[in-house]
């Protein structure tokens, strides 16, 4: 399967999950707005949300995938599927272990993650009951992430991606249930929301699971062990803990600092949600096939081809970020006022939260450029070096943040989020680059200045554009009046986007298809 259509059936799915995400948004949105029942739920699901991406995503995409692709490579399947279980039985202790400790010092831990809760006392306890309802989403999604690292490397991309459609069917449902029930904007929804988060866990869990079990990998628990293997895993994972999970560190100290900041954790989360679509549907897609692509061939000895498959995925990613980027930047109060603006969540919302999504665009090809940098270091079972540079982002981040936010409130906030990931993202490439493990090649050299003037014209039209239809974001103008404006300025901006491209050389139709046809 060439690396665009592994990098497309992934991105795909994703953007299913986050269309369905978006409804799921909007839902919660209309129901609890910005206010204190809507912070506490997203404080509890931000927790295990930090530990997913640290122990599971960040830990087993920087360790295990190349660990257990070089077995399939070099060992065959038998070997790998053994490595797999033993890695497996060792995680869902730890996991248990880790969730029953965290479950039982869950005020302690609040007091950490979100200190300006502790002034409010109902806030404060309703965020601890919903964080441990929700919490053992992280013993489910965790696993789940082993289980995905094992399709991913078999070349079955399908079952992964689309298990996180699960999670926000069971939240859309959780939203109608609340609904149905009347509960409103109150303590019983929070609930009914976190439960939904934890019904989601299981969910994804098993799908996962009847899918390992149908590639003939089916991971039954045995009594734990630290074998050599194991502790190979474990001594990557540590710093790969850190480095490959720094998007949910930087997100999680954000929360941290805007608790302190009245309705800033509600208006920092529906900004997030916007920038995370293309950041999932783009960045993350290709940073998961890349990682088992340049294990594969750094295995075989086939550095040209591990190089190529970089530049190419740096290509297409900055192809497909930058102009979403430019797009958020332009018009992120329509999107806002038209996905969110229902309900509990006012006018004032909206526009308290669209300069946040500005500023968190700002720094979406940095999120992605992070995505395609890092795969070369994991793949060659280099995990401190990442570490270390996410530690330095993580620095930058609470010093910028806690810095900007006197001035600028939740927006100082997003600021330090972007600064931190463009600086992880210099450091990274600079490196690479240092080492001789990548260079830019020809092809990329030429194109990139074209991918910046074609997002940048389209950024042009929009403001155009938005400007023509601004009655249709005017108070009382309606939903409907503002979908359709949306829908314009979307069809305008990807129409034109692509024109452009094609006329100034930046990707032509062509390229596209042979790409799609490209080992």
């Amino acid at each position: 399967m060439s690396l665009l259509k592994a990098a497309a059936t992934v991105g795909g799915l994703t953007l299913v999950s986050r269309l369905l995400g978006f409804i799921r948004d909007q839902f919660i949105a209309f129901t609890v707005g910005t206010g204190p029942i809507a912070e506490a739920f997203f404080v509890a699901q931000r927790f295990p949300n930090l530990f997913r991406a640290l122990f599971a995503e960040g830990a087993f995409n920087s360790a295990f995938v190349p660990l257990f692709a070089k077995r399939i490579e070099g060992e065959g399947e038998a070997k790998a599927h053994a490595f797999a279980t033993e890695v497996y039985s060792v995680l869902l202790a730890w996991l248990l272990l880790f969730s029953g400790l965290a479950i039982v010092a869950m005020p302690i831990l609040m007091l950490i993650i979100a200190p300006g809760f502790s002034d409010d006392a109902e806030k404060f306890e309703l965020s601890v009951d919903l964080t441990r309802i929700c919490f053992p989403y992280l013993l489910f999604i965790s696993l789940s992430a082993l289980q995905s690292g094992v399709l991913n490397s078999l070349n079955r991309f399908t079952a992964a991606a689309a298990a996180p459609i699960l999670l926000n069917l069971v939240m859309i449902g959780a939203n109608v249930l609340a609904w149905v029930l009347a509960t409103g904007n109150t303590a019983a929804t929070g609930y009914i929301f976190a439960w939904g988060i934890f019904a989601a866990g299981i969910a994804q869990y098993v799908m996962l699971a009847i899918a390992c079990r149908n590639a003939g990998m089916a991971l039954i628990p045995r009594m734990p062990r630290l074998t050599p293997d194991v502790k190979r895993v474990i001594s990557l994972s540590v710093p790969g803990i850190v480095s490959g999970g720094i998007t949910q560190i930087n997100l999680v100290i954000a929360t941290m600092i805007a608790t302190t900041i009245d309705r800033a954790v509600s208006y920092l989360y529906y900004a997030d949600r916007l920038y995370q679509l293309p950041l999932g549907v783009i960045g993350v897609a290709i940073g998961v096939v890349l990682l088992p692509d340049l294990s594969r061939k750094l295995r075989a000895g086939n550095e040209s081809g591990a190089l190529h498959s970089q530049n190419r995925a740096l290509e297409l990613s900055l192809f497909l970020t930058l102009p979403a980027a430019v797009a958020l930047m332009a018009i992120p109060a329509p999107i806002i006022h038209t996905v969110f603006e229902h309900g509990a969540f006012t006018r004032a919302d909206t526009f308290a939260a669209a300069p946040a999504v500005l500023v968190f665009a700002a720094g979406l090809p940095a999120f992605a450029l992070t995505k395609v940098f890092q795969p070369g270091f994991f793949a060659r079972e280099d995990t401190r070096t990442p570490m270390r540079f996410a530690m330095i982002s993580v620095a930058i981040n609470v010093a910028a943040s806690f810095g900007l936010s006197h001035f600028y409130g939740h927006v100082g906030i997003a600021m330090g989020t972007s600064l931190a990931a463009w600086t992880n993202a210099f450091l990274l490439g600079l490196t690479l680059s240092r080492r001789g493990h990548f260079s830019v090649d020809e092809r990329l050299r030429k194109k990139l200045p074209r991918i910046v003037v074609a997002g940048l014209l389209m950024g042009l039209i929009l403001l155009i554009g938005l400007r023509l239809l601004a009655d249709n974001y005017a108070e009382g103008a309606g939903f409907f009046a503002a979908l359709w404006g949306l829908v314009v300025l979307v069809l305008t901006g990807i129409f034109s986007y692509f024109l452009l491209s094609h006329l100034a050389g930046a990707m032509r139709i062509g390229e596209i298809k042979s790409m799609m046809r490209r080992s």
